[in-house]
């Protein structure tokens, strides 16, 4: 679990200012030019990670949280495409894009983000609920909202939250196994 630690110097300030008040006094004219206080330095954040959950760039803000499974996980089932997504992110942490190409159902897509992740120096995936399965064509598609978070080449953090859509084809007759897997088909990034 990452925790996030804020210095407030507001707060020193308003200490400060507490106290008797003294009584006003003339103006003064002075001719000097005026010394100003040096510009507040922005707070420090340590160990920060992506947004809270109901918050801007956050996973949606669902109370009911995701069932643990008691059994097997079925492999049709909303679950087993978020496990898809959760492998996905462990992957990708690891920095074992190869492995974690395999969970797309498109090479060049794979690729194309593999090639953005490679940027960052750390890249990790929250996961939220997975949505209600629709049915299109023959396939089954579901959407699992995500934050992707981490840092720069640089040492600067970065989070940015989406969709990652899953596909799987129907128990149709002539689909192969691997077809009625989930696999990724996209991401959709929401706007910064």
């Amino acid at each position: 679990m990452k925790f996030r630690c804020y210095v407030v110097a507001g707060a020193l300030i308003a200490l400060g200012s507490c106290g008797p008040q003294s009584q006003p006094q003339e103006a003064v004219n002075n001719s000097a030019a005026p010394v100003l206080p040096a510009p507040s330095a922005p707070p420090i954040v340590e160990n920060s990670g992506p947004p809270e959950p109901g918050t801007p760039g956050g996973l949606p803000d669902d109370r009911t949280p995701l069932q643990e499974p008691k059994g097997p996980i079925d492999p049709k089932s909303a679950e087993a495409a978020g496990q898809v997504v959760q492998h996905y992110g462990a992957l990708i942490e690891q920095k074992r894009f190869d492995e974690a190409e395999k969970l797309w159902g498109d090479a060049n897509t794979a690729k194309q983000i593999t090639a953005r992740l490679k940027t960052y120096s750390e890249a990790h995936l929250q996961i939220g609920k997975p949505t209600d399965m629709e049915g299109a064509a023959g396939s089954i598609y579901i959407t699992v909202p995500i934050v992707l978070y981490g840092k720069r080449a640089d040492g600067t953090e970065f989070h940015q939250s989406g969709q990652m859509a899953l596909r799987r084809v129907n128990d149709v007759p002539g689909s192969t196994e691997a077809q009625r897997r989930w696999h990724i088909v996209r991401v959709d990034w929401k706007a910064a």
